[in-house]
């Protein structure tokens, strides 16, 4: 008779795939990760931070077409295929929304788009801006699945583009926080005494202090920016993760695997990173999930009170900043998609941390 003996991972594992919302929540999170990696291939607007603005056709309804005239840059940008991939495209081309055009003569004439039934202004440009000479490549029709924001750029990139930010902060934030976190719950669930007091304390000034009021105040001391942002979010966030891994520490030192570690003369900083966290992981992924969630939220009040990630650079947070009084202008798609996204992408990190709970659960 053969005998089975499966890792108590592996059983986590298949406990977890039970979990419909679970595993529908974890496809949905690795489908968002690929658009914030890969969104520049996907948006329709490829040019950094998805900035190319046309003020004449600022807040359109989704699905809004219109002819695109764009006229090559005279200077040529040296950027290379990575760069384009991953930063978009720096380029100094220029998009005019057109009516109607004509070429006479070597000259191309063509009239600008203007809203509410106003005739656009008349101008032209001479065919030797474009490459041989040929405008037909350059003359488009383009169509703006979502719609454009305030100043005439496309939603839908800006979505795409701005996914980065809400998706990524959560990773770093959370890479963070546990780096100081189960630094500072190991050393004082394990030393105990003079050190577990000291700890404490700071672990308790910490948690008493605002999340926002604090991620403000270091932002602030930072500066605004991108990467100022992630770091001051994952700074507050490591103190959940710090008592947990001590109160765990605290619960195992005593096991009998512990005390023979000691026995065999292994060092403190071996017993605790090779014997016992191992063994106590699995509630510090469970908040990791949820403070995926909650790093994506604080982010987007940042960006919301414009301490966030600075324009240009796109934003959910700051897209309802900008939008959030077109709510009662009869346009409220205009932050309520951005809202949408982070909802979604919030109660996906929150299903997979409820599936991970269960799963991880000894007593189910």
């Amino acid at each position: 008779m053969t005998k089975t003996k499966d890792s108590l991972s592996g059983l986590a594992l298949r406990k977890f795939k039970k979990n419909l919302w679970g595993v529908f929540s974890f496809g949905f999170i690795l489908i968002v990760g690929i658009v914030a990696v890969f969104a520049y291939v996907l948006a329709p607007d490829d040019s950094q931070y998805a900035n190319q603005m046309h003020l004449s056709i600022h807040s359109k309804n989704p699905g809004f077409k219109v002819m695109m005239l764009t006229i090559p840059s005279s200077t040529e940008v040296d950027q290379s295929g990575l760069d384009k991939l991953f930063f978009g495209r720096r380029s100094g081309e220029t998009e005019i929304p057109i009516t109607d055009f004509r070429i006479e003569g070597d000259r191309l004439y063509y009239t600008e788009y203007a809203s509410d039934g106003l005739e656009g202004l008349q101008k032209d440009v001479p065919l030797t801006a474009f490459p041989e000479a040929n405008a037909a490549p350059y003359l488009n029709s383009k169509k703006f699945i979502f719609g454009t924001d305030k100043y005439g750029r496309d939603l839908l990139s800006r979505i795409l583009v701005g996914s980065r930010i809400s998706f990524f902060i959560g990773f770093v934030a959370v890479f963070i926080s546990l780096i100081i976190g189960i630094l500072m719950g190991s050393l004082a669930g394990y030393f105990g005494g003079r050190t577990d007091a000291i700890i404490m304390w700071i672990i308790n000034v910490t948690w008493s202090i605002p999340t926002l009021l604090l991620v403000i105040a270091i932002t602030l001391a930072l500066g605004k920016g991108f990467w100022q942002v992630f770091i001051a979010v994952g700074l507050t966030m490591w103190v959940e993760v710090a008592r947990v891994v001590r109160g765990q520490i605290m619960s195992v030192k005593e096991q009998q695997y512990v005390t023979a570690a000691r026995a065999l003369g292994f060092s403190d900083a071996r017993i605790i990173w090779r014997h016992i966290l191992p063994n106590i992981m699995a509630p510090v992924i469970v908040i990791s999930a949820a403070n995926f969630a909650a790093a994506i939220l604080i982010e987007s009040g940042l960006s919301f009170l414009g301490i966030g990630a600075q324009p240009p650079m796109a934003s959910w947070g700051a897209m309802i900043k900008d939008h959030y009084n077109y709510i009662i202008l009869g346009k409220p798609y205009l932050a309520l998609i951005p809202g949408l996204c982070i909802m979604l992408l919030v109660m996906a990190f929150m299903l997979v941390g409820n599936g991970l709970r269960d799963a991880m659960d000894v007593k189910t």
